[in-house]
């Protein structure tokens, strides 16, 4: 396998696959058609504009003074940039172009109102001064990428006062920064398009939990459905269909199968047919299920849910849910949700859990077995070779306002009979910490020991998601965009 997992490159490796608007682009031949029977997302509009005069010579107050500015031959370069940009990423589209001045900053409002985010590129500070800024973008109230190259005039000073507000501020000459900062900025459109399936509703923390707190946030609808109801659904899948699925999917390119039986595998990939046949019909883009220990287990479901683009979340955990949305929408990467330990005398932690995905972004399987789930004994579950040696980035979004985070690295994988299936050992820069401040004060242990009320149950302190890439500068940055902190959980603040 030889795909490289660096903390940049996202519109790289979704130029190699021909990522597009929809989950499965890029993906091989069987997930892509699986895919295709979800609606497309329609793609973000963002407004770009040109912040600065172009290099013309006026009089002010009697005298002749000309700006200094990288002029229109830096225009049609740019425009240039970001047609091929809109073909690399597939599910943007720019629209706009104006430059402020000679345009009219209000008239420009006007039209950018229209657009799902804007993109302000600075040729010079003169001209493009904080209340032009706040005339434009702030009193339309979007998401905005401010892009500004050094030797851009001196408006930079100001633009400090702009952080409080849905602007990720950039200053710097490499534009592979502009090109990441504008699939971050795709992120709120995709979530406002996301409908989310919780079966047995959701749990987590209180905010999460909240169908109208999460559409005010995110603009996501979420709706519970009973689990009876999936299972009624499965019943009506034809034994062939699923036979051919279990068969294709899981047991053909399978390294071993050690507990489950032959029908057991059956089983679990006809419940996967009708979850996906009804996500697909509704448009639901993630499901999470507070019913997943039942009978059959929704392990192998959730596992090529994942590897196909969309979610799939075990034990009903909404805030994880919430979180692989976002890692997905912004850098195309499914996530793994885990029940973490320390061990303190590695510095490091060990993740596991029994429902991985297994779909790398090159196009090749991580090695797995077909085992049953740990604790119960039955079922079908995964033990998924992860890659030694490759960052990864632990994360999770805990009250829709705090996104907590840790980098590391995985050092080995491991078989322990007390863990869930799928095992592997990632690095954290200070394990001590991390174990006496577990949740950084984000999310905080109960009052008294049992009472889980406050979350719903035990999953915000227990779970995190892990995904492959070390992607904690790029959270930062989206967490300017769509108004959540980022707390990097094993760091003392």
């Amino acid at each position: 396998m030889g795909y490289s997992f660096t903390r940049r490159g996202f519109v790289g490796a979704v130029a190699a696959t021909g990522a597009s608007a929809s989950a499965g682009a890029g993906l091989p031949a069987q997930l892509a058609a699986d895919a295709s029977a979800w609606p497309k997302l329609k793609p973000a509009t963002i407004h770009k504009l040109y912040i600065g005069r172009s290099g013309s010579t006026v009089n002010r107050a009697g005298r002749t003074v000309r700006y200094l500015s990288w002029g229109n031959e830096e225009v049609a370069k740019m425009d240039a940039h970001l047609r091929e940009l809109e073909q690399k990423l597939g599910d943007v589209k720019f629209v706009g172009g104006e430059t402020i001045p000679p345009a009219d900053a209000a008239q420009v409002a006007a039209r950018a109102g229209q657009a799902d985010g804007l993109l302000l590129i600075w040729l010079s500070g003169h001209g493009g001064d904080y209340q032009t800024l706040e005339k434009l973008s702030f009193g339309i109230d979007k998401p905005a990428v401010s892009f500004f190259q050094p030797f851009s005039g001196h408006g930079w000073m100001w633009h400090q006062q702009w952080k409080k507000r849905k602007v990720l501020l950039l200053s710097t000459t490499d534009r592979g920064e502009l090109d990441d900062a504008i699939a971050l900025l795709r992120v709120p459109t995709m979530m406002k398009q996301t409908r989310i399936l919780a079966v047995e509703g959701p749990r987590g923390t209180k905010p999460a939990c909240s169908a109208e707190a999460v559409k005010a946030k995110f603009g996501s609808e979420v709706v519970s459905i009973k689990n009876a109801e999936l299972l009624a659904m499965a019943k009506g899948i034809d034994a062939k269909a699923a036979e051919a699925e279990a068969e294709q999917y899981w047991i053909k390119p399978a390294v071993g199968i050690l507990e489950p039986n032959r029908q057991e595998i059956i089983d679990s990939a006809r419940f996967y047919l009708a979850v996906k046949q009804y996500m697909a019909k509704e448009n639901f883009r993630a499901i999470c299920s507070a019913a997943c220990m039942g009978n059959p287990r929704g392990c192998l479901t959730f596992s090529k849910l994942n590897d196909m683009g969309f979610v799939g979340a075990c034990e009903g955990d909404i805030d994880s849910t919430l979180t692989m949305l976002l890692f997905s929408y912004a850098f195309r990467t499914p996530g793994f949700i885990t029940d973490p330990v320390v061990d303190e005398s590695k510095n490091a932690l060990v993740q596991f859990h029994c429902t991985s995905f297994t779909q790398l972004p090159d196009g090749s399987r991580m090695p797995f077995l077909i085992r049953n789930q740990t604790d119960s004994g039955g079922g079908v579950a995964l033990q998924v070779q992860w890659q030694v040696g490759v960052p990864v980035t632990m994360a999770k979004l805990v009250n829709l306002d705090t996104m907590l985070a840790v980098p590391g690295r995985i050092t080995e994988t491991g078989v322990s009979p007390l863990a869930c299936r799928t095992q592997f050992t990632q690095t954290v820069r200070d394990a001590r910490h991390l174990f006496l401040n577990w949740g950084g004060g984000a999310i905080v242990p109960p009052s008294s020991p049992g009472d889980l009320s406050a979350y719903a149950g035990a999953m915000p302190m227990l779970h995190r998601a892990v995904f492959y890439g070390d992607h904690v500068r790029s959270l930062k940055r989206l967490g300017e965009l769509m108004d959540f902190k980022v707390l990097e959980e094993d760091l003392p603040t």
